[in-house]
């Protein structure tokens, strides 16, 4: 596998990128990716400064920006990434099954499901010491 430039495809920056590193991928099928949760992330301060826990939405956002670096290296590769945009249009039936805390390497996965046109589903779940602490279905909706 190549290595995989996440700020040449995602529109996103800090403090608002969850995705460190694309560990693999099979294009059109599903993708595998790494946020290193830090002491340091801005969240943390008041969520909860006692007892800091990474929000569930954040675990959420991490997936779907998984998913948009899955559906451009599919189908976007060669594209302008400036004119290939994964707009997060749904997300249904997460779970939530443990906490995610600093110093954890929360895994990201994400697998193409069902599309239609350019509306996408997956399947996403996300792991710390492969442990499953997230899952359920992220809808992307293609655009540009």
């Amino acid at each position: 596998m190549k290595e995989v430039n996440i700020l040449n495809i995602l529109p996103h920056r800090f403090p608002f990128l969850f995705v460190d590193k694309v560990i693999d991928y099979k294009e059109g099928e599903n993708l595998r990716a790494v946020k290193n949760v830090s002491y340091n992330d801005y969240f943390f301060m008041g969520h909860f400064p006692q007892r800091p826990v990474m929000p569930g939405v954040l675990i959420v956002e991490a997936l779907a920006q998984a998913c948009g670096l899955l559906l451009y290296l599919s189908y976007g590769e060669g594209k302008d990434p400036n004119s290939f945009m994964a707009y997060l249009a749904g997300i249904n039936n997460f779970k939530f099954r443990r906490n995610v805390l600093p110093g954890d390497i929360l895994i990201l996965e994400v697998k193409i499901k069902q599309t239609l046109r350019n509306i996408y589903k997956l399947d996403a779940r996300a792991f710390v010491d492969d442990k499953l602490v997230a899952e359920g279905e992220i809808t992307i909706a293609l655009g540009g």
